[in-house]
Parts: structure tokens; sequence; C-alpha cells
């Protein structure tokens, strides 16, 4: 599985802030307080339920 590249990383983590500023459970023991920060601990983490999907270009 090829990485995500960088719109897709910030994607994910914008994606998960929110859901973090709207109450979701915290997925890492973490001192940050900012859900854009918390949310790129999760993905430096590797425990974001998140997949790329990537449409063929054909």
């Amino acid at each position: 599985m090829k990485p995500d590249n960088r719109y897709e990383k910030a994607r994910i983590i914008g994606a998960r802030a929110l859901q973090v500023a709207y109450g979701a459970p915290v997925l890492v023991d973490t001192e940050q307080t900012e859900p854009i920060l918390i949310a790129a601990e999760e993905y430096d983490a590797n425990v974001l339920p998140f997949t790329v999907r990537r449409g063929d270009r054909a």
C-alpha cells in the first residue's frame, strides 16, 4: 500500500480533528488540547480508522 500523499494526510487529519472537536474519544494518550494536534499525533501513531480510496485513472 502506498503511503498517503500530503493532500490525503491533510484531509485525514482535518477530518479527524473535526471529530475530536465534536467530542469523539481520543485514541492516544496525549498532553495536547488542540484537536488538530491530537489528530496529528493519532495519525503519526497510525491508529486512525480511515481508509483512503484512490480512483484508477484510465
